[in-house]
């Protein structure tokens, strides 16, 4: 039987979207994946709207159809530290020279491997929360962004953890 896999120990890399294959193009020509630790990833979820269809002369049942599919926004919470990479990747919107990224959430078993990953595609920053700062209290200064994006593909080992293995690497050969 094997053993849950816990929710402690993952990785977030955003590139810039470049298409459907945005991810794999963009590492692949050079492009430079943000590579962040984050304390929560929340937003990992999707729903389908169901509609309902009242056949006329049949009283014993309602029919089903499946309707348009929404993702939640991934919202995405860390440390505040040095660096400010995605406050720029944010500020761009706001400047009016943003660019969109796909990126690759991806699960990590205890031995560092990706165990399952998610892919969302052309994701934007639609919010972006500040530290809450008290002098009286001694916790970490937290900031968090909010992820809009237009889909989630999720991937049990495979080739999208590879390719997020792939990421990761490159990142950290880059200096990510």
């Amino acid at each position: 039987m094997t053993e849950p896999v816990g929710g402690w120990n993952f990785a977030v890399s955003l590139v810039d979207a470049a298409g459907a294959v945005g991810t794999v193009v963009s590492v692949a020509m050079g492009g430079r994946p943000i590579q962040a630790g984050f304390s929560e990833c929340a937003g990992l979820e999707t729903s389908m709207a169901i509609e309902e269809y009242k056949e006329g002369g049949r009283n014993d049942t309602v029919l089903r159809f499946p309707g348009r599919i929404q993702w939640a926004p991934l919202r995405l919470r860390r440390g505040v530290a040095v660096g400010n990479d995605l406050w720029a990747w944010y500020q761009g919107f706001l400047e009016g020279r943003g660019k969109r990224k796909d990126g690759v959430v991806t699960l990590l078993n205890d031995a560092g491997d990706p165990v399952r990953a998610w892919r969302f595609l052309r994701g934007l920053p639609s919010k972006w929360t500040g530290p809450m700062l008290n002098a009286t209290q001694s916790t970490v200064a937290i900031e968090e962004l909010e992820i809009a994006h237009e889909g989630l593909r999720a991937e049990g080992g495979g080739a999208v953890s590879q390719i997020a293995g792939a990421i990761g690497t490159i990142a950290r050969t880059l200096g990510g």
